[in-house]
């Protein structure tokens, strides 16, 4: 069984874009790429919104193609490149090989889908869509980047309140913090 894990880079102030729509102040460092690449190659299956697909698919494509790209960027490129996408987006028309288009009224039955149908990390980015879907996810990923940005997108926009427990942390020596958070067994009444 799948487990749906959703992972951002955000401001220390829990923003994923800056107020202009910016995401430049969350670029990792080598030691910090080295472990989103690891967790790559830990991932069965990529699943973002429109924006967060159309910031991703454009630049690791041409990344590839670079003959000059650095080592963790080459690599987080082919891996990237090699694992199936979803994009969750009721405005594109097509994408290419390798990706497939979800309309967002289906969205959530094609995850709970593909929670039963693949095993392993089913990697969740965008906001709008991991609130659209809070109640199924069951790790949640922060590397924030130690900067305050004072106002953007956050990192979980809506939702009902989650009891999470911390399942690992990390400090890497740029001043970049890395949380897993793991739901809090629900218990009955």
């Amino acid at each position: 069984m799948g487990r749906l894990i959703y992972s951002m880079n955000t401001s220390i102030d829990g923003y994923i874009e800056d107020r202009r729509g910016s995401i430049d102040f969350s670029a990792p460092d080598e030691e910090v790429h080295r472990l989103a690449n690891e967790h790559t190659r830990d991932t069965a299956a990529f699943l973002f919104g429109r924006r967060l697909y159309e910031m991703m698919e454009g630049p690791w494509r041409e990344i590839a193609a670079q003959p000059d790209a650095s080592d963790v960027e080459a690599e987080f490129a082919r891996l990237y490149l090699d694992t199936p996408r979803y994009v969750f987006s009721d405005t594109l028309r097509e994408v290419p090989d390798g990706v497939t288009l979800v309309r967002r009224k289906d969205a959530v039955a094609e995850v709970k889908r593909l929670k039963e149908e693949i095993d392993g990390a089913l990697d969740l980015g965008g906001p709008e869509l991991a609130a659209s879907m809070a109640d199924l996810i069951d790790e949640f990923r922060l590397f924030a980047m130690p900067v305050l940005v004072g106002g953007g997108k956050p990192y979980l926009p809506v939702g009902e309140g989650l009891r999470l427990v911390l399942a690992e942390h990390r400090v890497f020596p740029s001043g970049t913090v890395y949380r897993r958070y793991v739901r809090q067994e629900r218990t009955g009444s």
